[in-house]
């Protein structure tokens, strides 16, 4: 049976321990599921790395970084003043910076106003 094409366990092809899709061993985790466990890095450095072939990624080829689980730290709690900055930026993000109004959603960056102030003429746009 040929070996997996991104298969480096001792890391002397890529310089980083290296897996394919789904052939990583126990113990490692990436940044996702790390945060998913309530966990982070903690200042680790990378301990592998999973290679996988992608049509959406410049060169075809994509990376996640795998971090030890038993090196990860605890997410740190949120601060009563971080959670006030947060929502003042979401909510900022909500306000059509044309007509003021809190429009439910994130105004999208492309249009740069609500749908209703980009498309007045629209059954859609109107509210």
């Amino acid at each position: 049976m040929p070996t997996p094409r991104f298969w480096d366990p001792d890391g002397t092809k890529y310089g980083v321990p290296t897996y394919p899709w789904r052939l990583a061993p126990d113990g490692l985790a990436t940044r996702a599921q790390l945060r998913a466990a309530g966990l982070r890095p903690g200042g680790q450095e990378i301990a592998a790395q999973i290679l996988w072939r992608s049509r959406r990624a410049r060169g075809g080829i994509r990376a996640a970084y795998l971090y030890r689980i038993d090196h990860a730290r605890p997410v740190r709690p949120m601060t009563a003043g971080k959670r006030a900055a947060l929502d003042k930026a979401m909510t900022a993000r909500r306000t059509c910076p044309n007509c003021r109004n809190d429009a439910g959603y994130c105004i999208p960056r492309s249009l740069g106003v609500c749908v209703a102030c980009a498309f007045p003429n629209c059954e859609l746009g109107a509210a």
